[in-house]
């Protein structure tokens, strides 16, 4: 069989080149991310959430905007970041975690390091608890969103049986170049109260996030899904092994099936996103149904994932060398970005069209 090399060019294309016949294929690729951007909240007391409990509406009123507008160009230097070494882009779509609304997304995107991209948002209000919400920015010359909606994960305390107010799960479907495909964000209910405790009310948000993707299925089962976010569960735990029968292996993944490139960074490079009490844990993550896995790429398929954890995102001294430089400790903020890491995939296409541009 003749031998294939893969180089990734930085006008956005990748080459195949054939060693035998000097044979050229070009191939346009996105990245597809994930970022939790800890507690992006405003300096506004919103008196229907309760933001007075995050960290800026803590610190003394006179330091509020100054520290907001600090960690709005930390975090749009992130989300300009993610990608652009092999793509020399920022992400198409990035979904987002711990964002209190839609004006600090409006912000976040107004930013001079992200203005350029023309992101847009799809932006819903969730019940939660504290008032923090999930969404999608995307590149509007890359993206183009035909369908967006929200779903509602009704969960209930083990021993009061009152509700537990929670993220909804988004679903954005639209075309990324031309070609649909459907993205649900997730930002699942915490491990508060212990990870044994808590797992019922993942694996609640796992069901909700399957009985999503299956009626998208039912529509198309070559549907092109992504579910993607901060799951609070690793790779290998039920929400995700039983649950969503996630695979970490591509030829174990059958029709409709589910495959999680990032297993196997965490269960045999022992690799994370976010680090507690001196253990790292993989929380964050991006899944793809079966069609992005197919051999060819005459449309979108599945090339590489990664966690995103350059070395200005990491602590660089103390106990927690090497985890996330987070944004706030101790009643402060200290300049840094977040307590995750982003994540991303790449997805490529061939360039069959001599004349059609392989720049985004």
């Amino acid at each position: 069989m003749k031998t294939l090399k893969l180089s990734i060019l930085f006008l956005l294309t990748l080459v195949f080149v054939n060693v035998n016949a000097q044979e050229k294929k070009k191939y346009k690729i996105h990245t597809v991310a994930f970022y939790n951007l800890e507690n992006l909240f405003d300096t506004i007391n919103d008196p229907l959430k309760y933001d007075e409990a995050s960290p800026i509406m803590e610190m003394h009123e006179a330091n509020r905007s100054e520290v907001y507008l600090a960690k709005v160009k930390n975090m749009a230097k992130v989300v300009a970041d993610i990608g652009k070494e092999d793509t020399n882009n920022s992400p198409a779509v990035i979904g987002v975690s711990e964002v209190e609304n839609r004006q600090v997304l409006v912000d976040l995107v107004n930013d001079p390091q992200l203005l350029d991209k023309d992101y847009g948002i799809v932006h819903f209000d969730s019940p939660d608890a504290r008032g923090i919400d999930v969404a999608l920015l995307y590149q509007k010359a890359l993206f183009k969103p035909t369908d967006t909606s929200s779903f509602e994960l009704k969960i209930y305390d083990d021993d009061t049986r009152e509700r537990v107010y929670t993220r909804d799960q988004l679903l954005v479907s639209g075309k990324l170049d031309g070609e649909l495909i459907h993205i649900i964000v997730n930002h699942w209910p915490s491990r508060r109260g212990g990870e044994a405790r808590s797992r019922p009310k993942r694996v609640a948000a796992a069901n909700l996030n399957k009985r999503i993707i299956d009626s998208l299925q039912s529509i198309d089962p070559y549907a092109k899904i992504i579910t993607m976010g901060d799951l609070n569960d690793n790779p290998n735990n039920a929400s995700l092994k039983e649950a969503l029968k996630a695979e970490s292996k591509k030829k174990k993944v059958g029709f409709k099936g589910i495959y999680n490139p990032f297993e196997d960074q965490f269960k045999k490079q022992g690799l994370g996103t976010t680090g507690y009490r001196d253990a790292w844990s993989l929380f964050d993550q991006i899944l793809l149904t079966q069609p992005f896995l197919e051999k060819d790429y005459e449309t979108f398929r599945y090339y590489k994932s990664g966690i995103f954890n350059k070395n200005y995102l990491t602590n660089k001294h103390g106990r927690y060398k090497g985890y996330p430089f987070r944004s706030f400790a101790d009643g402060s903020f200290t300049d840094g970005f977040s307590d995750h890491f982003p994540v991303y995939v790449y997805l490529v296409k061939e360039v069959k069209d001599e004349g059609e541009s392989t720049k985004n």
